[in-house]
């Protein structure tokens, strides 16, 4: 017996081996997925605005800097354009249209990020953590969704969770982090901040990782946990240079003058539109006066039940290992840093109640550090398990994969609509229709505007002769216009208008007219297209617009 090998370190490795290979055949399957579908997602409210915003950084560096219409632009000039630019610059080269590629360069980023959140938890707690954490994210429909349609957040929630990537290798080799550390929490920090403003976040997490290094071994040599954090502070101040470079590129507006950052705080630190309304659990409210259980009632409905145990649990266990001293400084920080990632933005939306709307877009961004929270935990149980029973590891494994099954459902059952997604605990998107805003980016209106065309031309209908079709809008009119084409004129009005698309959102009125096109999922109807042809249709609003 003494030569022969345990057979438990023969089933880890082999478990290693495992996930590690199934975590890139999921990346492999989420790719093949995205390059399939990018073309089935329809246009927002902000896209056409946004596609314009890239055109216009890629001519202000096009012409030398003489062209500065982008630094001036409605109010994106206060948000960085790095995902509208390098949109608009793929575009130039893929042979699809400008909007199709927007679709496809957020889903290249939606990779990225799930790859990233696969390699921090990877790092911390192994291939299985790994494997857990990307699974855990890949089939939440709230990222997955956004990934593909979000010009703004979901960019920001991957360039967070690369700057999280490179200051969990940071705390992991304190106090001295390699080159290629450095440069990727500069290039990470450059990111998000030149995508929000928000990415300043990031320094709470990194500061109470650093003062939890200082405190322990402060405990037997003040004098040198000081040298050693002022080394680890010294030795990160080249990426604050690469940061600002790298803001610098995406968003030009920020380094016009040295206090445009500062202004881009102050501006969004207040809310800068007329307030609008919203629904939220079946009240309708204007967005400056949600409640403060808005963000985290929306992220308890709209992640998968597994999503926030597993998430929740990590995040706790996280906590308790920072005061654990049998676990080494650096691990302690670098498991603080993404507990608190998690949880601060969320407590501070309670403690503060900024404008909520459009569901819990401005948070996907936590979503990446509670996926690794989550892998930590679900590996921590099954290697519990495990050192009782195979089987009982197993039993775990197969629970935390039942609970993959509904949201994975759900991506395919709802796509292109995955973002709408509400869990069984607020009885689906069914349950939440009428309680929650669900297609609040009018995505439906490229469906809905398909449909029409398609009914119109199997009933071989034309307008009369020199006329085209018109048609009004509840909804975004410039996707509505995209998706009909040269042959319709959309408008607000439905006076005059030969049929009416309709969002199925609480602001869109029910039109008593026939029915042409009717898009729905799960048994809820997010847009219709009506025949009003002869109707006399005062408004296609419940109430009068703010």
């Amino acid at each position: 017996m003494a030569g022969r090998t345990s057979p438990q370190p023969r089933v880890a490795r082999s478990v290693e081996r495992l996930a590690d290979a199934l975590s890139l055949a999921l990346l492999g399957a989420v790719a093949i997925i995205a390059a399939l579908t990018f073309r089935h997602y329809g246009l927002g409210w902000d896209d056409y605005t946004h596609a314009e915003y890239g055109g216009l950084l890629l001519r202000l560096y096009g012409s030398g800097f003489t062209d500065q219409r982008a630094l001036s632009f409605v109010n994106l000039y206060a948000y960085g354009g790095g995902f509208d630019m390098l949109a608009a610059l793929v575009a130039k080269v893929l042979p699809f249209d400008l909007f199709e590629t927007r679709r496809l360069v957020g889903a290249a980023a939606g990779i990225a990020g799930l790859f990233i959140v696969w390699r921090i938890a990877r790092r911390l707690g192994g291939p299985l953590a790994g494997l857990l954490a990307l699974a855990l994210l890949m089939t939440c429909p709230l990222y997955y969704g956004h990934m593909f349609i979000n010009p703004k957040d979901a960019p920001f929630a991957v360039a967070m969770a690369l700057l999280a990537l490179g200051l969990v290798r940071a705390f992991n080799a304190y106090p001295t982090p390699s080159i290629a550390t450095i440069a990727l929490v500069g290039i990470g920090f450059g990111l998000s901040f030149g995508a929000r403003v928000m990415g300043a976040l990031a320094v709470i997490p990194a500061a109470a990782s650093l003062g939890v290094i200082l405190a322990v071994e402060a405990r037997t040599d003040a004098h040198d946990a000081l040298r050693r954090a002022g080394r680890f502070v010294l030795r990160l101040l080249p990426a604050l240079l690469i940061a600002y470079a790298v803001m610098a590129v995406v968003w030009p507006w920020s380094v016009v003058s040295p206090l445009n950052p500062l202004r881009a705080l102050f501006y969004f630190s207040h809310f800068f539109e007329k307030p609008w309304q919203e629904l939220f659990d079946g009240t309708i409210l204007e967005v400056t006066d949600m409640p403060r259980r808005y963000v985290p009632t929306l992220l308890f409905f709209k992640v998968p039940e597994v999503f926030s145990v597993l998430g929740l649990a990590g995040a706790l266990g996280a906590l308790a290992a920072t005061a654990n001293a049998a676990v080494p400084v650096e691990r302690r920080a670098a498991l603080l840093f993404l507990a608190v990632s998690a949880l601060f933005p969320i407590a501070y939306a309670v403690l503060t109640r900024p404008a909520g709307y459009n569901g819990v877009r401005h948070f996907v961004f936590v979503l990446a550090p509670f996926a690794v929270l989550g892998g930590l935990a679900g590996a921590w149980l099954i290697a519990r398990a495990m050192r009782v029973s195979q089987i009982g590891a197993a039993a775990v494994a197969v629970l935390i994969v039942a609970g993959l099954v509904e949201p994975t459902v759900a991506i395919f059952s709802l796509h292109p609509y995955e973002y709408t997604y509400f869990n069984a605990l607020a009885g689906g998107v069914k349950g939440a229709d009428g309680r929650h805003m669900l297609d609040y980016w009018g995505l439906a209106t490229k469906e809905a505007a398909q449909g029409l065309r398609a009914k119109l031309a199997a009933a071989d209908e034309q307008p009369s002769p020199g006329r085209r079709w018109r048609v009004a809008v509840c909804g975004p009119q410039r996707s509505a216009q995209v998706g009909l084409g040269r042959d319709f004129v959309t408008q607000w009005q439905p006076q005059d208008a030969d049929f009416a698309l309709s969002l199925g959102a609480f602001y869109c009125a029910k039109i008593d007219a026939p029915v042409l096109v009717e898009i729905a999922r799960e048994g809820v109807v997010l847009a219709r297209v009506y025949d009003i042809r002869g109707r006399e249709i005062p408004t296609l609003l419940t109430q009068p617009p703010p």
